[in-house]
């Protein structure tokens, strides 16, 4: 009974049934809840950066895909080669956006999770003037910023847009990184509070210095973003 389960939940038709499901949910969320943006013009500021390396936190990253909808953003997304991240991937191209398969920096496991090549690509993506869309997250390290970030900033020159979404009616699970599902029809708020630059001669610690602050400014973009709309966020408990 565990092997059929497991072989169901594994099979190609079942991914894209849920993938194309959670689309068209998320796609419902987006056009039910009323956004607000901080600042006002923050799509007038992003544009002169374009192309981007846009950040924000694992668990908070569902709507992130709609951000182009207010702007021509071509943009590719980095999603995990695991079998878990197959839903995730359908799911953003059915919503336009364009896939980068791979994985940070996990010790040992790096090359066999493909980070080498998706470094490689994401840098590549960013030389074409197409963003690049990422969790700034250590692996299993909620809201803990880690460097492969930075390095990518470093290496293909372009700047980190780190950026907050989130809605007034939600479901927050307790897991390691209070995954939060947002619900249709209440108000939502993006945030984002400044771009942050790379030096291509940055040494480790320049670079340790805007990790740092990357992940204050995620952090402060979050906690902005849910105090617009009253709610606790996911540092609140």
């Amino acid at each position: 009974m565990k092997k059929l389960l497991r072989n169901t939940l594994r099979s190609s038709w079942l991914q894209r049934a849920v993938g194309v499901l959670a689309a068209e949910y998320l796609r419902l969320v987006w056009r039910t809840n009323t956004f607000t943006f901080d600042p006002p013009d923050v799509y007038d500021i992003v544009e002169p950066q374009i192309p981007a390396i846009f950040a924000f936190w694992h668990g908070q990253h569902f709507l992130t895909p709609f951000i182009k909808n207010k702007g021509s953003y071509r943009a590719k997304v980095l999603i995990s080669r695991h079998r878990d991240g197959e839903f995730n991937a359908i799911a953003v191209e059915r919503l336009g956006i364009g896939l980068i398969r791979g994985s940070g920096d996990h010790g040992g496991a790096f090359h066999r999770k493909g980070g080498v090549g998706a470094f490689r690509e994401m840098v590549q993506t960013l030389q074409d003037g197409c963003n690049v869309a990422l969790t700034a997250d250590v692996p299993k390290r909620s809201r803990v910023a880690g460097l492969g970030i930075i390095m990518l900033a470093r290496e293909s020159g372009r700047p980190i847009m780190p950026f907050a979404m989130a809605t007034s009616r939600f479901i927050r699970l307790k897991n390691w990184d209070r995954t939060t599902i947002n619900l249709p029809f209440g108000r939502g708020a993006l945030v984002g509070i400044k771009e942050i630059h790379v030096p291509p001669d940055a040494d480790a610690a320049t670079m340790e210095a805007l990790r740092l602050e990357l992940e204050e400014t995620l952090n402060e973009a979050t906690r902005r973003a849910y105090a617009q709309l009253g709610r606790p966020g996911p540092q609140d408990g």
